[in-house]
């Protein structure tokens, strides 16, 4: 959940270590440091809070350490409160460490080490894993770290330098997502491809428990046996370009502008004469008629993607479709069997939960299907069968084209997986393909309306609750409207099947609380009116997101926001939720809020 960067070449490293800090701070973090060979020492600077005024104030008051290896880290605190002293790097005068994951035997490993003379500065879990590798070491450093992690139990990533071995750095994972990358004259390690973009493209996966050791020249891989290894390097497929602004304000609105081209880029390989074709995933008709049950497993935004997916496989293929919440399918005992489809949503692929629910799932004997937009993920890597999102690098940490691109694989997939059960001919399936490609033109013309979406937001800058409704496929935008307006605003919002408003709910709604209704599905659109005139007389302020065509009394709705009529209902999840992401996006910014790194969230969520 948090970033590693590792430096070994040629250059004064403080600067570029800093510099790829601070293209991992969308992952989330609380403090931040760096670690320096410098002098014969090993010289650390860290400090809570972000890196502008920690981190880098930090070094213009002590001075920049001197040297041509470090490693550094952004931390986002789960054992121990955001502090200085519980910020990474931490060590020892030996060994100094940066660690991504969580140790969970680390109460054991401490004791055992204060009953060997360790004292212990932080309260982290990070500061057993460097006493017990410097425990350990006795001049070998890969045995040490061999005899370290035959004791630890948990996920990890772990930068290590070693004082005695001024010019290499040490990487080791399990679980958690390490890269080692490889320079000219210089070689990383970094948790995300983004931190070390502008030195290079190549770069090599590190795989679970492979070691990799680095100096400004070479790069090594041994397995827990000492034993060496040879890797496959891999090249990353965009560039900086990508991973910056644009000329927009914020990350969120230049990925929330980049939807029409992400659909495009994912949908158009995978279509071949009018007819969607899966096949270079690995999926066919033929498995795809196999399936009797699909279970569909995620967290937050992906999950309520599977959402989506499960409404409209279920109406085109007859395929009943359970939409599950990682944390809580592995842990159920859940009733899979050989025979069903598990597809796991992840946006950077090392979801920990999503991953967990995959293994499980594989167990049980299901095939399961990745939906990942990171290469070479953990999850990409171990499912049956693989479908990219190719939507880029997403900075921001609310996602929305990657949630984007996850809704249209969806549909592809239903679309081929209605016609491989004959519930649909191929003139349909190419009509319903035809009109998944038109939708990019659909959002680029809701896009040129922000006018609307800002006005919105400008209504909600002082509400401390709000409800999100709807009915069908405008319930599963609801769900994901209300996350993205928490996430970014911080104000209070819940969804709910406009249906059940009068289950309980409705007793929230005094005067002026903001409702924000999604009505675009034509055949329940009079029931959704139905509920939402129950909310407005009961004095709350209705917004309604709906087609342009239809214009509310005033007895209805106080704001609409409109979308093209040409959009089918089946589609409508894709146009529609394009204005909720606008309305969260400028309420957050009306707010003064961090629109790209909200509070106590972070990117990829690695643990538990």
């Amino acid at each position: 959940m948090c970033g590693i960067v590792g430096y070994v070449g040629r250059q004064q490293c403080a600067d570029i270590l800093v510099s790829a800090l601070k293209k991992l701070e969308y992952r989330g973090y609380d403090s931040a440091g760096i670690a320096v060979h410098s002098n014969g020492k090993i010289k650390t600077v860290k400090a809570k809070g972000k890196i502008a005024e920690g981190l880098e104030a930090k070094l213009a008051k002590e001075g920049k350490p001197y040297g041509t290896c470090g490693i550094a880290h952004t931390r986002w605190a789960t054992h121990g409160e955001p502090s200085d002293v519980n910020s990474h790097p931490i060590g020892n005068g030996r060994i100094t460490i940066v660690h991504n994951g969580i140790i969970e035997n680390y109460r054991e490993i401490k004791e055992f080490l204060i009953s060997k003379g360790y004292g212990f500065e932080s309260e982290t879990d990070t500061e057993t894993v460097a006493k017990l590798l410097d425990y350990y070491y006795s001049g070998d450093p890969i045995d040490a770290i061999i005899s370290a992690l035959s004791d630890i139990e948990g996920a990890y990533a772990l930068g290590i330098i070693f004082r005695d071995f001024p010019e290499k750095i040490y990487a080791v994972r399990k679980e958690s997502p390490l890269i080692v990358g490889k320079g000219k004259g210089e070689n990383f390690i970094a948790s995300d491809m983004t931190a070390i973009l502008e030195h290079t493209k190549e770069y090599y996966l590190l795989e679970q428990g492979e070691i990799a050791v680095l100096d400004g020249d070479s790069i090594s891989f041994y397995n827990l046996h000492k034993g060496s290894i040879e890797k496959t390097i891999c090249i990353a497929d965009w560039d900086m370009d990508a991973a910056e602004k644009g000329g927009y304000e914020h990350f969120m609105l230049k990925e929330i502008h980049e939807q029409p081209s992400v659909i495009k880029t994912t949908i158009n390989p995978r279509i071949k004469d009018g007819l969607p074709d899966l096949s270079e995933c690995g999926i066919t008709p033929e498995k795809l008629n196999s399936y009797k049950r699909i279970f569909v497993v995620a967290c937050g935004t992906a999950m309520h993607a599977g959402v989506v997916g499960r409404y409209v496989i279920e109406k085109l293929a007859r395929v009943p479709v359970s939409v599950e919440i990682a944390s809580e399918f592995r842990y159920r005992e859940p009733i899979v069997s050989e025979g069903d489809l598990v597809i796991v949503i992840s946006q950077s692929g090392e979801t920990a939960d999503s991953l967990a629910a995959m293994r499980l799932a594989k167990q049980l004997g299901a095939e399961t299907l990745a939906i990942v937009n990171v290469k070479g993920s953990s999850i990409a890597r171990e499912a049956d069968m693989l479908i990219y999102t190719h939507a880029g690098p997403e900075i921001a940490v609310a996602s929305t084209k990657a949630y984007m691109v996850q809704i249209a694989v969806m549909y592809l997939l239903a679309f081929e997986m209605a016609l491989a059960a004959g519930k649909i001919d191929e003139t349909e399936c190419r009509r319903l393909t035809s009109l998944l490609r038109e939708t990019p033109e659909k959002i680029e013309k809701i896009l040129e309306n922000t006018e609307d979406a800002q006005y919105i937001a400008a209504q909600l800058l002082t509400a401390d609750s709000l409800l999100y409704i709807g009915r069908g496929l405008d319930y599963a935008l609801s769900m994901e409207g209300s996350l993205k307006l928490k996430e970014l605003s911080y104000i209070h919002s819940e969804s709910y099947a406009a249906g059940e408003l009068k289950h309980g709910t409705i007793s929230l709604i005094t005067d002026n609380v903001p409702v924000i209704a999604v009505a675009t599905q034509q055949n329940l659109f009079d029931k959704t009116i139905s509920n939402i005139k129950e909310v407005k007389t009961r004095g709350a302020k209705v917004i309604i997101v709906c087609r342009e065509s239809y214009v509310p009394d005033k007895d209805i709705a106080d704001f609409k926001f409109g979308l093209p009529d040409d959009v089918e209902d089946l589609l409508m999840p894709m146009a529609a939720v394009v204005p909720l992401q606008l309305i969260a996006y400028y309420t957050s910014v009306l707010r003064g809020n961090d629109v790209d790194k909200p509070r106590n969230l972070a990117k990829s969520v690695t643990v538990e």
